[in-house]
């Protein structure tokens, strides 16, 4: 998809209601600081679309970028961070948990996994519960560039098998630095929206 608009249209906080999109949905999923948001803004060829943050937890919202007019990528609140309360993190859950039920448009989920490290606890919870609302997540393993490229299989493999992934699921090695892999992520996403070129 060539890019031609993308704003930020519907910012959802604990207390909203998830909005009833007539687009078709992908969504992103991953443990604060594995690079969602340089993700998102290396997606939108856009510098400060997603805000960066080197301090974990920034997004605690459920933010919806309009693409186009054509899709919605949905940046879900990151997951794991140990200085939010409890309370806190609970509502998060509740918030990602009523937007994978309700939404009528989710085509696709993105989880995301810093591919320097074995997946957490976390990481395995958040895999297992998607599997288990219906949806087969795309795991992007982010921070690509931090690596030799000599590492790439191997870590791959672990997260892989870290994940417990089921058989065909696809792991797309990504650098929001190189971006390498971001072809391939657009390309699942457009297919994932119906999007013809």
């Amino acid at each position: 998809m060539v890019i031609k608009e993308v704003k930020l249209e519907t910012v959802c906080g604990v207390t909203s209601r998830i909005p009833d999109n007539t687009l078709p949905e992908v969504a992103f999923a991953g443990k604060s600081n594995v690079g969602k948001s340089s993700l998102i803004n290396a997606l939108m060829n856009r510098k400060s679309l997603a805000r960066t943050s080197a301090q974990p937890g920034k997004t605690q919202t459920i933010n919806f970028y309009n693409i186009n007019g054509a899709m919605y990528l949905v940046d879900l609140p990151g997951y794991g961070y140990a200085k939010v309360p409890e309370s806190e993190k609970a509502k998060w859950g509740k918030m990602v948990e009523n937007y994978l039920h309700t939404s009528g448009q989710l085509r696709r989920v993105f989880l995301l996994i810093d591919i320097r490290h074995d997946p957490s606890a976390n990481d395995r919870l958040m895999y297992d519960w998607i599997v288990d609302q219906g949806y087969h997540p795309v795991i992007v393993a982010t921070k690509l560039d931090k690596i030799k490229r000599s590492q790439k299989d191997k870590c791959v493999k672990a997260i892989r098998e870290g994940l417990k992934v089921q058989p065909g699921t696809v792991i797309v090695p990504f650098s929001a630095v190189t971006k390498a892999g971001r072809d391939e992520i657009w390309k699942i996403m457009d297919e994932a929206v119906g999007y013809e070129a």
